[in-house]
């Protein structure tokens, strides 16, 4: 009998796509842990792109196909992209390491003050905690994500909001009182008994 673990097979991109709204919706909204997400997902703004890209620099040429096409479509269309990467930077450092490709990209393609990219990945970890600390979860998504903002709406986003800077604050202390289990069950099947959430 063979007992070595069988190998998640890699998600299909509408899986991908399925799993990142998931964590969108039950994590980042319904945490509250972007204040600024909820509407723009309620508006059907939020462009889901599933890169097939397995190697860098294949995904930098999906990075500029979707830099441009943001800088390019109206705003109420779409506000901001999530550019989802399964095959390709699964590890963080590696991942870690492209976000200084990205930003070169944006300026390259003078879009500074314009876009910036935000990073999203499952083992995201902030500098100087355990890979295991809760709070690393804030920015923890599905798989690899590379999400392209418009600076216009963070400007106005924050304006609207009374305490932008408590921001990362009350997401620690959300996720400290949520904890390791909390945020499995975040992710329940709705099949499952979720009564007690």
């Amino acid at each position: 009998m063979n007992d070595a673990p069988t190998q998640t097979p890699p998600p299909s991109p509408d899986e991908a796509i399925d799993a990142t709204r998931t964590w969108l919706e039950r994590a980042v909204i319904g945490l509250n842990l972007c204040p600024f997400a909820k509407a723009v997902q309620r508006k059907g703004q939020v462009r889901y792109v599933v890169s097939e890209a397995t190697q860098p620099l294949q995904l930098h040429a999906d990075l500029v196909r979707e830099l441009e096409l943001l800088r390019d479509t109206d705003p109420e269309t779409t506000d901001t992209t999530l550019l989802i990467h399964p095959y390709v930077l699964g590890d963080f450092l590696d991942f870690n390491e492209f976000l200084e490709v990205a930003d070169d990209t944006v300026a390259d393609l003078d879009l500074e003050g314009e876009i910036q990219v935000a990073s999203f990945h499952p083992d995201f970890q902030f500098e100087g905690t355990a890979a295991d600390d809760i709070t690393n979860y804030t920015n923890r998504s599905p798989f690899p994500t590379l999400h392209l903002l418009r600076e216009a709406s963070i400007d106005r986003a924050v304006a609207a909001f009374p305490d932008a800077s408590a921001i990362f604050e009350t997401n620690m202390a959300t996720l400290d009182k949520l904890g390791h289990e909390g945020w499995r069950r975040l992710f329940v099947h709705d099949s499952d008994d979720t009564s007690d959430l």
